[in-house]
């Protein structure tokens, strides 16, 4: 039975021993542009970054500090531009922010992660990151936490925190997190980076272990558009300083440990999805009854990932034929006359046919701002689900001006 119960204040700096803050240093006009959080000691580190092929300078430093170190103490991100696409320049500037914030905090370069987001071929302002970086002065406060969640932002429009607390071998141990992302959100992961810190005792191979077990059902379960970045990455740091015994698979509090993980990795997931880009509502799409979890999951995305899908939502309308359409090229097994279909509580499709359901009533639950859509296949006990968002007008007019 879980301990778990979620956390009023939510603050990526609430773990004992952890420090935030988030500052305006240049990169942008005048928004903040450069965050921190630190730990007062080496953290056991895990990490899951893009599929995508192309990669930006900042996951090669920090992929090396996670496969190599396997600790990490400190992590510096700037929003504004992605250091992506920038050739041997973009590598050079990579190290020289990991040097310099491992200067300006005492401790080891190879200790310090490096995060960047933003626009993609444009080379970093090195002059401003490197006099901001000396600018940085983390708390363990509320006001640090704050600074540090907007100055990750792009496109977001709301900063994405949330935090639980659980009981490990009698120790109050808590888990916290706080992600930006609002497009690009597609295959796996984001336009995301999410960070997520904790007081719990673990080793980092089992810290990778909890965060791969979660990663398929929480990050890799959300789409926006259907585009996958060159800079997601999200990063887990455990400090250790609740000291509780060390967690292992076959710890008993282990279920509990994960369980709470999960919590904080989906809430930051289904934020992420409800701010898509010019976004209203917040789609879940659960599939059941399919051969495999995995092919659930992969149906429950080529839902709410479909554009003709997404438009439905927006104009409220209850186009159930959009649906099965996307449900019919998934590439799940599924036999077309075992379909059935809910839009919310109403069903719209059972046995693959169309069922008389209420036009009116269907507009004013599309009208909400969170809208549900079950699939069942009854083709086994697969399940999954997936979170998106509508396709609006403002997602055009973001992404034709983003540069602007």
């Amino acid at each position: 039975m879980t301990t778990m119960k979620s956390i009023s204040y939510k603050n990526i700096a609430s773990p004992k021993g952890f420090k935030a803050t988030g500052i305006h240093c240049g990169i942008k006009h005048k928004k903040k542009d450069l965050a921190l959080l630190v730990s007062e000691v080496p953290a056991s580190v895990a990490g899951v970054f893009t599929t995508n092929a192309i990669q930006g300078a900042p996951l090669i430093v920090t992929k090396e500090v996670v496969q190599k170190t396997g600790k990490m103490q400190a992590i510096i991100i700037n929003s504004g531009i992605a250091n992506s696409c920038t050739g041997k320049q973009g590598i050079i500037d990579a190290y020289t922010m990991q040097e310099k914030t491992a200067e300006k905090l005492g401790i080891e370069p190879n200790l310090v992660g490096v995060a960047s987001t933003g626009v993609i071929g444009e080379m970093m302002k090195m002059d401003s990151l490197i006099a901001g970086i000396q600018k940085l002065n983390p708390i363990d406060e509320l006001e640090g936490a704050i600074g540090f969640a907007q100055a990750i932002m792009t496109t977001d429009t709301v900063t994405k925190n949330t935090s639980y607390k659980t009981i490990i071998d009698g120790k109050e141990v808590i888990i916290a997190g706080t992600a930006k992302g609002s497009g690009m959100i597609e295959p796996n992961m984001a336009t995301m980076l999410g960070f997520i810190s904790t007081d719990a005792n673990i080793e980092s191979n089992h810290l990778q272990e909890a965060l791969k077990s979660i990663t398929d059902i929480t990050f890799n379960s959300i789409t926006v558009d259907g585009d996958t970045s060159t800079n997601d990455m999200v990063i887990v740091m455990a400090n250790g300083l609740a000291e509780n015994n060390t967690l292992t698979p076959e710890h008993l509090d282990w279920a509990n440990f994960v369980q709470t993980l999960h919590a904080v990795s989906q809430d930051l997931a289904k934020m992420i999805a409800k701010d898509g880009e010019g976004s209203t509502k917040l789609i879940e799409v659960e599939v059941q009854g399919a051969v495999t979890d995995a092919e659930a999951r992969i149906v429950a995305k080529k839902v709410v990932g479909s554009p003709l899908v997404k438009t439905a939502i927006f104009g409220a309308d209850a186009n159930w034929g959009r649906i099965i359409a996307a449900v019919g090229y998934s590439g799940a097994k599924l036999d077309p006359y075992a379909i059935t279909i809910y839009i919310g509580t109403t069903k719209v499709v059972e046995n693959g046919e169309p069922v008389p359901f209420s036009e009116e009533d269907l507009f004013i639950y599309l009208k909400q701002h969170e809208v549900k859509i079950i699939v069942e296949l009854h083709q086994g006990d697969g399940e999954g689900i997936a979170w998106g968002c509508d396709l609006t007008y403002d997602y055009v007019q973001i992404n034709a001006t983003y540069r602007s």
